[in-house]
């Protein structure tokens, strides 16, 4: 018997009441095929955190996991450990813990300024009770110096304490596999999951390829 590959879905709040309902549909629908868990945007630096708190109320509870995304750059930890007291109060134990990007006209970067001090503040606030999810960019990330320095980012997250690894989209396969082997190589064996993206609009996806700069094939 074939084992079923474990799948996650994720969900960018909507901006009108009538999207939130639309949202709850494509929810149901999806559960049937019984993904890991489901995981909400968070605006940058917290822009749409009602929404996100709104979607994430829909979603608890109603039998598959939600992983609230969380972004530090330009936030302050009061707010975060409040968000994170918030969500063990709802019995949600996963967090995918990014840098995020700073909003328009922002230029301090808060006192989180990189994903790794916000994978090791959750684990200093709240202990082990989220498992955490980080980023992967197998291409690379756009604002990286160099894929050696990706790399070393990446294990520095891994030490800070986070669990697995979601990544960016890509549609080389190669990308993955020599980013995995590089992983391992630095002693990185955490699961790391490929992120797909479903080509619904070639222009828009064209134009997320060229920003965060997958190549496609």
């Amino acid at each position: 018997m074939s084992k079923q590959i474990p799948i996650s879905f994720e969900f960018f709040p909507t901006k009108t009441d009538a999207g939130a309902e639309k949202l709850k549909t494509v929810h149901q629908e999806l559960q049937l095929l019984n993904p890991e868990f489901f995981s909400v945007t968070y605006g940058a630096g917290g822009s749409t955190r009602e929404r996100t708190l709104s979607t994430i109320n829909d979603f608890n509870g109603k039998g598959t996991p939600v992983a609230p995304h969380l972004s530090c750059i330009g936030d302050d930890k009061a707010r975060i450990a409040e968000l994170l007291d918030l969500y063990k109060s709802q019995g949600i134990d996963r967090i995918v813990a990014l840098r995020g990007d700073l909003p328009s006209g922002q230029v301090g970067l808060g006192e989180l300024p990189y994903a790794q001090d916000l994978v090791r503040f959750i684990r200093e606030h709240s202990g082990d009770h989220f498992h955490i999810e980080v980023a992967a960019y197998p291409e690379m990330h756009p604002q990286a110096e160099s894929f050696d320095k990706d790399i070393q980012h990446f294990v520095e997250k891994v030490n800070a304490g986070a669990n697995a690894a979601l990544t960016q989209f890509f549609f080389n396969p190669d990308a993955y596999f020599y980013f995995v082997e590089r992983i391992q190589q630095a002693g990185v064996n955490i699961p790391v999951a490929p992120g797909i993206m479903p080509i619904t609009n070639a222009s828009n996806l064209i134009r997320f390829a060229d920003s965060t700069g997958a190549e496609i094939l």
